[in-house]
């Protein structure tokens, strides 16, 4: 690709930014949550087709799913789950096939008194677009899409086949991303534009999810010796997981990626629920949990090992020993990934990086997850992840800094059209 290709695709992307970003605060006002994901999917269903893409939108049959590596179970009504993805087929088959993947479901807002602006009304102000998923990743979609239309407005057409896929549960399972591979979607690589802060993720923990269901004894506080506190019981286990915690910490420092980072994994009561009356010792609690692995680590074994964990901890617990604590696995049975037999799609992206950062791609090493975890571990596709630069993911007032989405979306177009070649439209 010469230079003046390479500097057509960018002029085009500056030119279409204003629209990009227009696009993006339309998505971001979504509030597609889990199980509300479906206006979100339509929208890009619509984006598609308006550029002329084969859709293909279908619901998620999770009976197809269930059996393939990495599925995590589904607890809540899914039965408006749904899959988008279009597909551009070119005319002249020269250069090497494509997945350009986001996801659209994002996190609880939490309290919206705790927010400077409403996380569903998005906001631009000094640099930086403000709102739930504007960062994580509805953002990195869009700019892939708009990469897309920058390489089409320069006046050329990718030489390869290209997969633009929408996914959901990328927050709670990857069922999303898993039932792509289970339609049959494949490419010689893939490409994920998460929030990277300009890094290449080079390895991900995986996660487990899981429950702690705790039964006590119930009783009027008048007399709270006479009961069992399933609220504090529950703490008891907890406390015990947090000596693993500190125990696969201990093992995480064997390993080549993650052992300079500081706590790559990390355990996280997220949800807890108990009790009925504040005058009632709580005969129940129920604790949702997660906890980060390493590459390699066996999800089974680790499960093997959380179970272990919580019935010592039980066996040292008065009302627990004769009472055992349930565990129920309820989200992400995910491994961890690390990139590797992909020195030809980084050898692209090295390219359009040099022209837009200038100097090498650095790598990361992850203490979260995301879908690439499936294309590289499922089907040996190698599945790069590199994006944009925001901050409070997850948190109130998250935001993308909207420089650092141009310079992604640059790269990502020079990238498609260094991976997948061009020709004159």
């Amino acid at each position: 690709m010469t230079a003046e290709t390479q500097q057509r695709i960018l002029a085009a992307v500056d030119e279409g930014f204003d629209a990009q970003l227009a696009t993006t605060q339309a998505f971001v006002a979504i509030p597609s949550t889990r199980g509300a994901e479906g206006p979100c999917q339509d929208m890009i269903g619509d984006l598609l087709r308006e550029r002329g893409y084969e859709v293909d939108d279908w619901h998620i049959n999770l009976d197809e799913l269930k059996d393939l590596r990495g599925f995590g179970p589904i607890e809540h009504d899914f039965s408006k789950a749904r899959t988008v993805v279009g597909t551009y087929r070119p005319a002249t088959n020269a250069g090497k096939s494509l997945i350009l993947q986001g996801h659209c479901d994002v996190v609880p807002t939490g309290p919206l008194e705790m927010w400077e602006t409403p996380p569903f009304s998005p906001v631009i102000k000094d640099g930086r677009m403000y709102g739930r998923g504007a960062c994580d990743m509805k953002s990195g979609t869009i700019a892939a899409l708009y990469a897309l239309d920058a390489i089409r407005k320069a006046g050329l057409k990718p030489t390869a086949r290209i997969h633009f896929q929408s996914v959901i549960e990328e927050e709670s399972t990857g069922v999303g991303a898993l039932s792509t591979l289970q339609r049959g979607y494949r490419a010689d690589a893939c490409f994920i534009p998460e929030p990277t802060n300009g890094t290449m993720i080079r390895s991900q923990v995986g996660v487990i999810w899981f429950r702690l269901k705790v039964r006590g004894f119930p009783v009027h506080v008048f007399e709270a010796g006479a009961g069992s506190n399933a609220i504090m019981a529950a703490y008891h286990l907890v406390h015990a997981l947090e000596q693993l915690e500190i125990a696969w910490n201990e093992r995480a420092k064997a390993d080549r990626h993650f052992k300079d980072v500081n706590h790559p994994i990390n355990f996280n009561p997220g949800i807890i629920k108990g009790g009925d009356w504040a005058s009632s010792v709580p005969a129940w609690c129920d604790v949702d949990c997660r906890i980060a692995v390493l590459p390699g680590w066996s999800i089974a074994e680790c499960q093997k090992e959380i179970l272990a964990c919580v019935s010592a901890a039980a066996r040292d617990h008065r009302f627990l020993s004769n009472n055992p604590p349930q565990v129920e696995w309820s989200g992400f049975l995910s491994e961890g990934y690390e990139l590797v037999n992909s020195e030809a799609p980084e050898a692209a992206f090295a390219k359009a990086h040099q022209v837009v950062y200038g100097g090498a791609v650095e790598d990361r090493a992850f203490t979260a997850l995301t879908d690439t975890r499936f294309y590289g571990l499922n089907h040996n596709i190698p599945s790069l992840c590199f994006g944009a630069t925001g901050a409070a993911m997850h948190g109130f007032n998250e935001y993308v800094e909207l420089e650092s989405l141009r310079k992604a979306t640059k790269a990502m177009a020079l990238f498609i059209a260094e991976w997948c070649g061009v020709e004159k439209a």
